[in-house]
């Protein structure tokens, strides 16, 4: 049951001006006789303290959603003690244990990477679905010779480094069935390799399946400091602002003006050619390029409205430059069937085909609508809240706001939007803790928060 309280404008004297604040699922309508008497209780309020003055924040891992896969990393949901029953789905964010601190991480279809900035040799952890060897190869303990191919917990990737304990790891992203690992030293790629997504040479009727190919990528002119991963598509951002591609281009999502596959990382041209790129975002088969100067660009499949707004075509096999009057954007990212961007002001704009975050009203636009600021937390009594990082699933979206607060908003596949309920979110729902990272795709979802432990 939901209870709204409204209010009868004739009831209100004349002459006085009206504000009006949300609180929880209330309007409340206040003078300015009231705001200022409001604004002086609170400042004179006593403040408690429950957190001593030695505490420090230590960062934790979260999961949830799908379970069975393995891709959580909690072994206890799909083989649990005895007397207790198997988990199918974790609706609400679960803590997972891990020794060192996370920096990076990425869910695919079913599997999950890790990775930490520690210069120990053991960098990159995988967890879940493993049959194209998409996290590496996890040899098993019954049968030297065989690997798993569902992986329960999260499990160490070796690395191919020349320095393991001089080299760190800066980044990990996750594809339909293959993985990058972004490096010092460069980029790995491992899994699935049939379209050339992991950027070497596709080989007829290889088995993936207990692979121990981790390829290291060549061809770059300069140092690679971005990596993102498709569906069957990979993207590359280096220092100088270029991007190169590899993979599936059916769609036109590797941006090299054909619709054939890649198999060696090339650089994209048209409307980005000669443009400084600072950032790139795909997930499913579109991807976006924010440049230095706030302008944006895109390419790949447009079958839900991500690229009408410049082509009528339904695949764009080149960057193209989207003028969507939104001001500076900040960030891209890319969905399934929706995407979305950052400006500079910290407004969230969101189009495509798809749950938008502006309820159930709007489910398509070839034009991004802007959600509401005060959905994030915005407010007289908070007018400093904004949005500083934003995330696509293939059919979910997150933001995290500056003062590090959680909101997720779409089909909530398994659980995977990890608010307690099975139902989808049509506006922005806000989740607990502060976050520092949060990535989703598919049926799981991978949160870094942070937490207040006392040291003593």
């Amino acid at each position: 049951m939901t209870i709204f309280q409204t209010y009868d404008p004739c009831s209100v004297p004349m002459g006085r001006r009206i504000k009006i604040q949300t609180v929880g699922n209330r309007f409340v309508f206040m003078t300015a006789a009231s705001v200022r008497h409001a604004k002086a209780t609170d400042e004179a309020a006593p403040i408690f303290k429950y957190v001593g003055d030695r505490a420090k924040r230590k960062e934790r891992v979260f999961v949830c959603g799908f379970t069975y896969s393995g891709a959580l990393g909690i072994p206890s949901f799909i083989i649990p003690d005895a007397g207790k029953k198997r988990r199918r789905i974790q609706p609400t964010p679960y803590r997972l244990e891990v020794m060192e601190k996370i920096s990076s991480a990425a869910c695919g279809y079913g599997f999950t990477l890790l990775s930490s900035k520690t210069m120990d040799i053991n960098k990159v952890w995988g967890m879940g679905l493993n049959k194209d060897s998409q996290i590496g190869f996890h040899r098993s303990r019954k049968n030297k010779s065989k690997g798993y191919e569902y992986v329960l917990e999260p499990s160490p990737v070796p690395l191919p480094l020349a320095k393991p304990q001089q080299s760190r790891v800066l980044q990990v992203s996750c594809g339909r069935a293959h993985s990058l690992v972004l490096t010092e030293e460069g980029v790995f790629s491992m899994g699935n390799n049939a379209y050339g997504q992991c950027g070497r040479k596709v080989i007829e009727g290889e088995i993936y399946s207990e692979s121990q190919i981790i390829n290291k990528l060549q061809g770059f002119e300069d140092r690679v400091v971005q990596v993102a991963c498709g569906q069957d598509h990979s993207l590359f951002r280096t220092e100088k602002g270029d991007v190169y591609s590899c993979g599936w281009g059916a769609d036109g999502q590797t941006g090299l003006g054909h619709y054939d596959i890649a198999s060696v990382p090339t650089k994209l041209g048209g409307d980005i050619g000669g443009v400084r790129i600072t950032q790139v975002a795909t997930y499913g088969d579109s991807c976006l390029a924010v440049s230095e100067t706030g302008e944006l660009f895109g390419w790949g499949n447009s079958e839900y409205l991500q690229l009408t707004s410049v082509t009528e075509t339904t695949q764009v096999n080149v960057p193209r430059h989207l003028r969507f009057n939104v001001g500076k954007v900040k960030e891209a990212s890319c969905g399934g069937t929706g995407n979305a961007i950052l400006t500079e002001e910290g407004h969230v704009f969101v189009w495509g085909y798809g749950i938008l975050g502006k309820g159930p009203n709007l489910m398509e636009t070839a034009i991004p609508e802007m959600i509401p600021p005060s959905l994030f937390g915005l407010s007289d009594f908070n007018p400093n809240i904004c949005v500083d990082r934003i995330r696509c699933g293939l059919n979910q979206f997150a933001a995290i706001t500056n003062h590090g607060e959680l909101f997720i908003w779409g089909k909530n596949v398994r659980g995977c939007l990890g608010i307690g309920r099975m139902e989808d979110q049509y506006f922005p729902w806000r989740v607990r803790n502060d976050l520092v990272m949060v990535c989703h795709i598919v049926s799981q979802m991978f949160r870094l928060d942070l937490a207040f432990l006392p040291t003593y």
